[in-house]
C-alpha cells in the first residue's frame, strides 16, 4: 500500500511540474516574438529573462518531447537570422542549449554541424567564431569517440572540399584546413579524404590557404606523434606510491577510492596498450597522384611568375615537392634547373635549397642531369679560398646527392674533393672522409687504388662488391631468411650425419667378428682388374726456372703493372656478370618453396636476436659500422633532411668562445659531482623524488641531542618489572604488525 500511495504522489507531481513547464514554455514564446520584432529595442532586464527560460527549457526538453517539438527550430532560425544583433552571453547560451539538445539527441550531429558551420564561415564577428569553431570541433570529437562515424565524416569532409574549390582566392577555405588538421592531429580522420582536402589547399590561391596546406604535409605527421606521446605520458600513475601512502596514512573511505580510482586507470591503460596498434599512414603514402601534385605545386607556385609568394614561403613549397619527388621516385625534369640559380654561398638560406636538392634526388635520376648540379656546388662552395664553414657544408651537400644517386659525380671530381681529407680544418676533413667512406662503400672502383681502403679492394678483386649500374633495383627478401636457411641446413646435416653413424656402429656389431678388424676391399669394382698408374718420383719434382726465364719474367712483369689498369675495367665487367648470377642464386629460396610455420618465424626471430647480439660484439666493429653506413642510406627513404644535417659538420669549424669553455668546463664538474655520490645519497635522493619519507632510525639519529636527555635519564629509572613489561608490550606489538596494525 505504501509503495501505492508514493507511486500516486509521484503522479501528480509530475503533473502539476507539467502545468508549471506550460506556462514557462508560454512565457518563453511571448518573449521570443516580442525580441524577433525588435531585436534592438529589448531591455537589459528582459534579454535576461530571455536567456534564462532558453537554459531552462533546454535543460528539460527531453522530458516533455510533445510541448518542445518546436524549439530547436526555434533557436536554428533565432541563430541563423538574428545572431548580428543577440548579444554576446545571449549567443552563447543559445548555441549551448543547440549543443546541449544534441548530447539528449533530440537534434542529431549533421543538423547542428549544417547550422554553426555556415555561421562560421560567414560571420565577421571573432569572438562568435572561435565559439563555432570550438563547438564544432568538441561534437565531431565527440561523434567519433567510441565508434568511427564514417557517414558524418564523409558529409562534413565534402562540405569542405567544396568550400576549397569552389572559390580558390577566397579566405572562407581556411577554415577548412584548421578543421582538418585539427582532426588529422587527434587521428579522428586518417583516410585520403583529407589528404585530399589538404592536397586542394595546396593549389589555392590564397597565400595563407597555400601555406596551410603544404604545412600540413610538411609537419602534420610529426604533430600527430608528438601529441601521441604527449597523451601516454602525461597522466603516469606510480602504484608504489599509492600503496605506500595507503600503508602509512589513516585509512579512510576518501583514500580508499583513491586507490580504486587509480587502480582502475592503471588497468585500462594496461588494456590500451595490448590492442593492436591503428595503422596510421603518413599523409604522402595517401596521395592519389603523387606525379600531378607535384607538376602542379611546382608550375604554379615556383615557376609561374604570377606567384605571389614571397622567398621564405616559396622555400616551403621547394620542400615539398623535392619531398614528393625524393619519396615516390618521381620525374620532375624541370626542377633541377630551378636549383641552379640558388646555389652560391651568397644566396639566403642557401642550406635549405641544397637540402631541397638532396632530397630530390634518387636512383632513377638520370646522371647527366645531376652531374652539373654537383660540379656548381664543388665551384661555389669547395675550395681554398672560401670559408671553411662554406666548404664543409659544400662537401656534405655533395655527399648527400651522391647518397641518392651515386653516379652523379665523375672520376676527376670525385677524386679532388676526397683530396679534402687532409684539410686542417676539423670539419672540412670530416665532410671530405664522409664522401670517400660512401663510395668505399658503393662504389669502390671510381676511386683510386690508394683511396680504396684494404675491405673495398679485397671486396672488388673478389667480385662480391660491384659498381651500382643507373635504375639498378636491389631483390628484396625477408630480414633474416638466410640465417634461417642456413640453420635449417645445419639441422638437416646433423641429423644425416647421426643416422649415418648409427647404422655403421649396427653394421660394425653385426660384421665384427668375421672381420676381426680389418678393413676388406671392395672387390665389385670395374677397375680392379686393370693396371693402376703410380706417379713417380720425377713427376713430382718441380723444375727450377733457369736465368733466362727469369729476366723474362722480370720484363714481362713491368708489362703486366702497365696493363693492369687498364685490364681492370675488363676485370669489372667480368665481375659484374658474375655477380648478377651469384646475386639470383643468393637470394633465398626458402620464401618461395614452403610456407614458414609459426615455429620457423619463432626460429627467425631467434636467430635475428643472436645475430644482433655478436654485431654489438667489439670483435664485429667493422661489421657495425658498415650497419651504421647502410642504416645511414635507408635513413632517406622516408625521414626529411633539414638544414641543419647539412650544417652539421660546419660546426666542427667553429671554436669555442671563452665563455663557452668556461661553461662547458662547469658543466663537467656538475656531472662529476652526480658521479661521486654515494649509493646512500642516490637511494636517499630517490625516496625524495617518490614522496617517501625516511625510517624511524633515521629520523632518531637526526634528532636534536637535548630532545632525548629525558627519555635517556627516565630509561636508566626504570625497574627490572617496568623493563620486563616494555619489551613483553614490544614483542606483542611486533606480533600484531606496529602501532596500527598493518599486518591485516
Amino acid at each position: 500500500m505504501k509503495r501505492k500511495f508514493g507511486a500516486l504522489e509521484k503522479v501528480d507531481a509530475d503533473l502539476s511540474y507539467k502545468a508549471d513547464f506550460a506556462g514557462q514554455y508560454t512565457q518563453y514564446e511571448s518573449q521570443r516574438h516580442l525580441f524577433v520584432q525588435a531585436p534592438t529595442s529589448a531591455t537589459d532586464k528582459g534579454i535576461v529573462f530571455f536567456r534564462d527560460l532558453i537554459d531552462f527549457i533546454a535543460h528539460v526538453a527531453d522530458c516533455y518531447p510533445l510541448e518542445t517539438a518546436n524549439f530547436p527550430e526555434d533557436l536554428i532560425q533565432l541563430l541563423s537570422l538574428q545572431h548580428e544583433h543577440l548579444g554576446s552571453e545571449l549567443l552563447e547560451k543559445v548555441v549551448g542549449s543547440l549543443v546541449l539538445l544534441r548530447r539528449k539527441d533530440i537534434i542529431d550531429s549533421p543538423r547542428l554541424l549544417q547550422t554553426l558551420f555556415p555561421l562560421l564561415v560567414t560571420t565577421p564577428s571573432k569572438s562568435l567564431r572561435a565559439l563555432l569553431y570550438k563547438k564544432c570541433l568538441s561534437d565531431l570529437r565527440t561523434s567519433n569517440a567510441k565508434v568511427t562515424n564514417h557517414r558524418l565524416n564523409r558529409t562534413f569532409q565534402t562540405v569542405l572540399s567544396n568550400l576549397l574549390t569552389s572559390d580558390r582566392t577566397s579566405s572562407k577555405g581556411l577554415w577548412a584546413v584548421k578543421f582538418t588538421r585539427e582532426l588529422w592531429k587527434r587521428q579522428i580522420w586518417t583516410d585520403s579524404k583529407a589528404v585530399e582536402i589538404m592536397k586542394e589547399a595546396s593549389l589555392a590561391d590564397n597565400e595563407k590557404i597555400i601555406i596551410g596546406g603544404v604545412r600540413f604535409f610538411l609537419g602534420g605527421d610529426k604533430e600527430r606523434e608528438e601529441l601521441e606521446d604527449e597523451s601516454s605520458d602525461e597522466a603516469a600513475i606510480d602504484m608504489g606510491k599509492i600503496k605506500h601512502q595507503v600503508g602509512i596514512n589513516k585509512k579512510t573511505k576518501k583514500k580508499a577510492r583513491q586507490m580504486e580510482s587509480a587502480i582502475a586507470t592503471v588497468k585500462r591503460k594496461e588494456r590500451k596498450k595490448k590492442q593492436p596498434h591503428p595503422l596510421n599512414f603518413s599523409a604522402f603514402h595517401l596521395l592519389h597522384d603523387p606525379q600531378g601534385f607535384a607538376e602542379s605545386l611546382f608550375f604554379k607556385h615556383l615557376q609561374s611568375s604570377k606567384s605571389k609568394l614571397n622567398l621564405e614561403q616559396k622555400l616551403l613549397v621547394l620542400q615539398l615537392v623535392s619531398r614528393l619527388v625524393g619519396l615516390h621516385k618521381l620525374t620532375v625534369m624541370s626542377l633541377y634547373s630551378y636549383f641552379i640559380k640558388y646555389l652560391t654561398p651568397r644566396q639566403p638560406s642557401v642550406t635549405s635549397f641544397l637540402a631541397s636538392l638532396a632530397q630530390a634526388t634518387h636512383n632513377l635520376i638520370p646522371p647527366d642531369v645531376l652531374e652539373s648540379l654537383v660540379k656548381k656546388i664543388a665551384d661555389e662552395f669547395v675550395s681554398e679560398a672560401v670559408a671553411p664553414e662554406i666548404a664543409s657544408a659544400g662537401l656534405n651537400a655533395i655527399r648527400e646527392i651522391c647518397v641518392r644517386q651515386p653516379l652523379a659525380i665523375n672520376k676527376t671530381l670525385l677524386q679532388d674533393l676526397v683530396g679534402y681529407r687532409k684539410s686542417k680544418d676539423k670539419g672540412v676533413m670530416m665532410a671530405a672522409k664522409g664522401l670517400l667512406g660512401l663510395y668505399r662503400e658503393t662504389a669502390p672502383s671510381m676511386l683510386e687504388k690508394r683511396d680504396r681502403g684494404k675491405e673495398a679492394a679485397m671486396s672488388l678483386k673478389s667480385g662480391e662488391r660491384k659498381g651500382q649500374r643507373f635504375g639498378e633495383q636491389a631483390a628484396g627478401q625477408i630480414e633474416g631468411l638466410d640465417l634461417l636457411e642456413k640453420w635449417k641446413e645445419e639441422e638437416l646435416q646433423r641429423k644425416v650425419g647421426t643416422h649415418r653413424d648409427a647404422r655403421e656402429s649396427d653394421l660394425g656389431s653385426d660384421g665384427g667378428d668375421d672381420d676381426d678388424g680389418w678393413e676388406v676391399d671392395d672387390t665389385s669394382d670395374s677397375d680392379s682388374g686393370g693396371w693402376q698408374n703410380v706417379s713417380t718420383d720425377e713427376d713430382d719434382r718441380v723444375e727450377k726456372p733457369s736465368k733466362r726465364a727469369r729476366h723474362d719474367s722480370r720484363a714481362s712483369s713491368k708489362a703486366e703493372d702497365e696493363e693492369e689498369d687498364e685490364g681492370e675495367d675488363k676485370e669489372n665487367k667480368l665481375s659484374q656478370a658474375s655477380e648478377a648470377s651469384k646475386s639470383e642464386a643468393a637470394v633465398s629460396s626458402l620464401a618461395t618453396t614452403r610456407i614458414l610455420t609459426p615455429a620457423d618465424l619463432a626460429k627467425l626471430q631467434e636467430l635475428r636476436l643472436a645475430a644482433s647480439i655478436n654485431d654489438a660484439l667489439p670483435a664485429s666493429q667493422r661489421k657495425r659500422a658498415a650497419a651504421a653506413r647502410q642504416a645511414t642510406l635507408q635513413r632517406h627513404v622516408d625521414d626529411p633532411l633539414t638544414a641543419a644535417e647539412i650544417e652539421g659538420p660546419a660546426s666542427l669549424s667553429i671554436k669555442n668562445t671563452k665563455e663557452q669553455r668556461i661553461a662547458l668546463a662547469k658543466a663537467g664538474k656538475e656531472d662529476k659531482t652526480e658521479l661521486r655520490k654515494s649509493t646512500t645519497a642516490r637511494r636517499k635522493e630517490k625516496k625524495q623524488e617518490q614522496g617517501k619519507s625516511t625510517t624511524n632510525r633515521e629520523k632518531a639519529r637526526k634528532k636534536n641531542f637535548l630532545m632525548t636527555l629525558g627519555k635517556a635519564k627516565g630509561k636508566q629509572k626504570r625497574s627490572l618489572v617496568d623493563r620486563g613489561k616494555v619489551l613483553k608490550a614490544h614483542k606483542e606489538r611486533g606480533k600484531r604488525g606496529g602501532k596500527r596494525g598493518n599486518n591485516g
